[in-house]
């Protein structure tokens, strides 16, 4: 198999309809078609089971609902390019801070919520399938460090966590039996909470193929310790190892958006210069930690959102998103100057070069 050099644009629908547009070496092009011909190889694409509010207001955040994500997916296989599923098993955002049970699952526990799961996970994938779109890679869960669908599915249920789990693995190995399943937790670098999580779910014989990882350099730490980390966990549970998300910023310019997340400090906790050449290096230097995982475990690195360029229109929430998550953060475009585009939609270096990385 070759590396993976994957992207999350799960933003892009909702960019689109606010205007973005994309160029490589100064000619505008479909986003899909740029990325093929830098050298993406593969798509992740997350899904939402119900983003909208009681009166129809989308969550914001891309709409990433299922017609959406058979739309993105489309793009992606028509040019070339695989696709990974990322099950958040919510309405909205699901990441180690909230799992927040999608709203027609609210009441429902045991092995109702385990068979909303696995009928959830089904006729997503079937629903795919008519379409000619077969997923190479399924994420059961997004960043599950916490569990899922709480509070029946939090890390301290272990064992209603694992059975909701294993009922979106039966909907995948049913489906899509040649997909490989990644399992899929935050914070990269630290070992002690993946050897921590792993061996808790290994007594429970959970059948998946994949240790997915995010890896945020300002927020995680060096390379040094998600090296350690990836080669110690890949030959303890015999899994490769993914960068499910990654990013670094290529400017500490906010672009007048709200809610960006990356700033002069995190420019010097990453000892990358907030630089197109910087934000490469960075890339480069991943690559090439993931290639060199003992064994050649290490199998790609996603890109988290490259194309969610300073769009203001385009925010991670909307209110009712918001609401929904009981944030009380205000939203905005979070992504703006850690994309792989310049804020005129011009490919950054980063991108340009990802073929010699």
């Amino acid at each position: 198999m070759n590396i993976i050099k994957g992207v999350d644009v799960s933003m892009i629908k909702d960019l689109e309809s606010h205007g973005a547009s994309y160029r490589l070496n100064g000619k505008e092009e479909d986003l899909f078609k740029l990325l093929k011909q830098c050298g993406i190889n593969m798509v992740r694409i997350r899904i939402w089971a119900d983003p909208y509010d009681e009166s129809g207001n989308s969550y914001g955040g891309g709409g990433n609902d299922l017609q959406t994500t058979i739309e993105i997916a489309k793009r992606a296989v028509k040019n070339g390019m695989e696709f990974l599923l990322d099950f958040h098993y919510s309405d909205f955002w699901a990441d180690p801070g909230k799992q927040v049970k999608p709203k027609a699952w609210e009441n429902l526990t045991g092995v109702a919520l385990e068979t909303a799961v696995y009928l959830h996970t089904v006729n997503t994938l079937k629903a795919l399938r008519n379409e000619q779109l077969i997923p190479k890679m399924v994420q059961v869960g997004n960043e599950i460090t916490n569990g899922l669908l709480w509070p029946d599915g939090h890390v301290n249920q272990i064992d209603t966590m694992v059975l909701l789990i294993k009922s979106g693995i039966r909907g995948v190995r049913e489906e899509c039996p040649n997909a490989k399943i990644v399992l899929h937790l935050d914070f990269g670098t630290d070992n002690k909470m993946y050897r921590k999580w792993f061996d808790n779910i290994g007594k429970y014989t959970v059948d998946f193929d994949v240790i997915g990882l995010s890896y945020y350099p300002h927020w995680n730490g060096g390379l040094r310790l998600l090296t350690e980390n990836m080669n110690d966990i890949s030959e303890r549970y015999d899994k490769d190892v993914l960068i499910a998300e990654t990013s670094i910023g290529y400017t500490t310019e906010t672009f007048g958006c709200k809610g960006a997340v990356y700033n002069e400090e995190h420019e010097k906790l990453t000892g990358y210069p907030a630089t197109q050449k910087g934000q490469e290096d960075f890339l480069r230097e991943l690559f090439k930690t993931v290639r060199n995982v003992k064994d050649g475990r290490g199998i790609g690195v996603f890109y988290w959102e490259p194309a969610w360029i300073p769009i203001n229109d385009c925010t991670w929430a909307s209110n009712s998103g918001c609401k929904y998550m009981n944030e009380k953060v205000e939203p905005g475009n979070a992504m703006a100057n850690m994309a792989l585009f310049d804020d005129k939609g011009n490919a950054n270096s980063a991108l340009l070069n990802i073929q010699t990385m």
